[in-house]
Formats: C-alpha cells, structure tokens, sequence
C-alpha cells in the first residue's frame, strides 16, 4: 500500500492534485478541504490509500492520517465504496463524522450526497461500536505496536476491518505488556489464518 506522498504539486483540479515524485507524476483524488491546502510548485505530503478494482487503480489522498482512516474505515460498511467515502469527507471532517456516527445523528449523515436514510440507518449500525473505539484510542493515544501491525496488515492486503480485529485479538490475549511488533504482527496473522 502506498501511505503517503511527498513531492511538488504540479496540478491541481477539481477532484485531485498532480504530486510530482522523483520525475514520476501521481494523480491523487482529494477532498476540496486537502485541495485548498496544496499550492502549485510547493513541495506537499498527503496520506494516501490505494483503491485497486478489476478495472482501476484509484490512488486517494488525504491532509492527515485521521482523514485517511476514517476514509478506509467507513468503506467497511455495506455499500459505501470510494465515491461516497470521498463525498463523506468532504461534507464532514473526521471529528463530525465520527461524532454523527456514534451518536445515530442520521440528518447529518444524510447530508452526504449519495446516502439515503437507510444507508444512514446502516453505517449507523454497522459502524457505530467501531467508531466509539477509535474516540477512545485517539483521546487516549493508541500504543505504536497497535498503529505498526494495523499498518502491516493492510500493507498485505487485508481490509481494515480485519486488521482490526486481528489487532484487537492480540491486545486481548496479550498479558498486558506492549508485545514487540514482529510478536504481535506474527499472532496478528495467526489470528487471521484462524478465522479464514
């Protein structure tokens, strides 16, 4: 996976920016709040995920990696693809997002082009434990082995969904000390084995 860029913005459109890397120039679709960031001939970093479909591969990128997270994150409900991940948080930052989702505040969701009440009603219900987590980890800041092996995993491809429970599976049956990284990512993929 690619997890970030940094390089010169050589373009800037409607719906991405052009960030030149090293000679290789990459288009990368953003939300207009990271696009009024950018500013042409400037050297820029985003966070950015990687969209792969049989047809596309769609590189998106973010201001923060909060912003990124929330984007993979709420791909994990039924029916939300990219596009309407996008929409999301364009219309809302991660904070507001997150805030709409833990508290069934349907009339914001639905203030997202593309999201009906029924698709509010059911990222509402698919999300809304996870969602309540992620509060709590980032008040509290999330030990960096967590943060490495959830990396890991989507690196090798598993979705973000499975990346964490793996990790949540090792914190519960660790014995309370921070495991090494290369420990838990082993137990992580073991996890992951199991239940495949």
């Amino acid at each position: 996976m690619i997890a970030s860029l940094r390089g010169t913005v050589v373009a800037i459109q409607l719906d991405g920016a052009v960030l030149d890397v090293s000679g290789v120039g990459y288009f990368v679709r953003s939300t207009p709040g990271t696009l009024a960031t950018l500013r042409l001939g400037q050297e820029s970093t985003v966070s950015t995920t990687l969209v792969v479909r049989e047809d596309s591969m769609t590189l998106f990128g973010f201001g923060s990696t909060e912003e990124r997270d929330m984007f993979e994150l709420v791909q994990t409900a039924s029916g939300i693809g990219p596009k309407v991940a996008l929409a999301m948080l364009s219309v809302l930052d991660p904070d507001r997002l997150r805030s709409a989702i833990a508290q069934a505040d349907l009339a914001v969701l639905t203030s997202v082009p593309g999201i009906g009440r029924k698709g509010a009603e059911r990222i509402v219900v698919e999300l809304k434990d996870r969602v309540g987590l992620a509060t709590t980890v980032s008040a509290t800041g999330a030990p960096a082995w967590r943060e490495q092996v959830h990396e890991a995993l989507l690196g090798l491809g598993w979705s973000a969904r499975d990346a964490e429970s793996a990790v949540d599976t090792v914190a519960a049956t660790g014995d309370g000390t921070e495991p090494e990284v290369a420990t838990a990512l082993r137990d992580a993929l073991r996890s992951l084995a199991r239940s495949s």
